[in-house]
């Protein structure tokens, strides 16, 4: 038999690759996975019953079905945790184009000295790039200096170098960081907006650990922090260092261990602030385990 080519694709519905066969009418797997990295054998739909059928495979060769490989397209198989992999980069890769461009986000400077104005403070860090916002912070009643304030840069790499190190501001050494949740609680009060780093899990298997959300998530940016409850309830929470890491996944359906899970924002509550603050000789757990469940979680996604 001479050789001949036959049609293989990643999927029905994909454009065809022509695969060349050996002289005696067989496909050496090697071929197909040449062109198919990964790939462990073909199928294809009989004209007869329209069900899948898989090609035969014999220590490395593929045989034509009827001794003829005919004008049918055939699909190329992957093993199975293969394909979960190929899910899971996929899935990523397509949420890394979405995130696109980083964006900007408020920083807030703290350790202001009492006299330092908006002004003065845009003066200061216009010297890093261009400054879209600065807000000094104020007491309501007396006006005065609240010993922090806010600035937004133009450009992403302005805000990373701003951020890297410490800044003398009118002789007082301040501190650039992306707003968290503990010191709007401390300080800023309950009508500052919060800038959430916590995303909410939906969908989670009891087989998916803390570490496997770590590592999984760790792609993104820098994971501070994984709770999953017990007993389990089929979520967790996933905390970013960067909170634009966080919005940028919120929405996105993710291949975790080859499970579909939702990623949404999780929302904070306001109204139990200042709950444990009350009590005293409160425990270092019991702080924690409040500050950890501050968050409800949507109940569409459970």
């Amino acid at each position: 038999m001479t050789e001949c080519y036959i049609r293989v694709a990643e999927d029905e519905n994909e454009e065809p690759m022509e695969i060349p066969s050996e002289e005696d009418g067989t496909v050496l797997l090697s071929t197909v996975a040449a062109q198919f990295p990964g790939a462990c054998g073909l199928r294809y739909r009989s004209p007869v019953s329209q069900c899948m059928r898989g090609v035969r495979l014999v220590e490395g060769v593929l045989h034509a079905p009827d001794a003829d490989w005919g004008n049918l397209v055939y699909v190329v198989n992957y093993p199975k945790d293969n394909k979960r992999k190929m899910d899971e980069m996929d899935a990523a890769s397509a949420v890394k184009i979405k995130r696109g461009i980083q964006k900007t986000s408020d920083l807030i400077v703290l350790g202001l000295p009492w006299k330092t104005s908006e002004q003065d403070l845009k003066d200061y860090f216009s010297t890093f790039g261009e400054v879209i916002m600065v807000q000094v912070k104020r007491d309501v009643k007396t006006g005065n200096s609240k010993g922090f304030g806010f600035v937004r840069f133009t450009d992403y790499e302005t805000q990373i170098k701003v951020m890297s190190q410490r800044h003398m501001i009118d002789g007082r050494w301040c501190d650039c960081k992306l707003p968290n949740s503990k010191y709007f609680l401390e300080q800023a009060g309950p009508d500052e907006p919060m800038r959430s780093r916590k995303v909410f899990v939906g969908r989670c298997t009891e087989d998916m650990t803390a570490d496997d959300l770590r590592q999984f998530f760790m792609q993104y940016g820098e994971v501070t922090d994984v709770f999953i409850p017990k007993p389990f309830r089929a979520f967790a929470f996933v905390t970013f260092a960067d909170d634009q890491v966080a919005q940028s996944l919120c929405g996105e359906d993710l291949i975790i261990k080859g499970t579909s899970v939702h990623i949404s924002n999780a929302e904070p509550k306001h109204n139990n602030i200042h709950l444990f603050s009350n009590f005293p000789g409160r425990s270092a757990s019991l702080a924690a385990m409040f500050e950890r469940s501050q968050y409800q979680y949507p109940s569409s996604h459970v």
